[in-house]
């Protein structure tokens, strides 16, 4: 059974950061597709970055690029969301999702991911 575990969120004031974490409980990091995603409060859940299972390439939102790197440690099986800059806006809790097989389109989309953490909340104070 695949279990993802979020850390590294908290308090923290306008523009400063924050690392996220997501340790999988089986060897998936550098097998599967990898993605952040953030829910605020009465807003649909949004992707924010996610990694490609071969190769590496990533795919930003717009609202987090230059700011935000996705990146993955496959020797610990754990993916990383460093996030600079950090603004109001980005206050959400923050998820780590997994999806086993490549999709034709890129980006997948949010209800494309077979695992689910349950998440690390980010407040960002002005």
């Amino acid at each position: 059974q695949v279990q993802l575990v979020e850390s590294g969120g908290g308090l923290v004031q306008a523009g400063g950061s924050l690392r996220l974490s997501c340790a999988a409980s089986i060897r998936i990091v550098s097998d599967y597709v990898m993605g952040w995603f953030r829910q605020a409060p009465g807003k649909e859940r949004e992707l924010v970055a996610v990694i490609r299972r071969i190769g590496g390439n990533t795919y930003y939102t717009n609202s987090v690029k230059g700011r935000f790197t996705i990146s993955r440690d496959n020797a610990k099986n754990t993916l990383h969301l460093q996030m600079n800059s950090l603004k109001p806006e980005d206050t959400a809790v923050y998820y780590c999702a997994a999806r086993v097989a490549s999709t034709p389109h890129w980006p997948p989309t949010v209800s494309e991911y077979d695992y689910w953490g349950q998440g690390t909340q980010v407040t960002v104070s002005s």
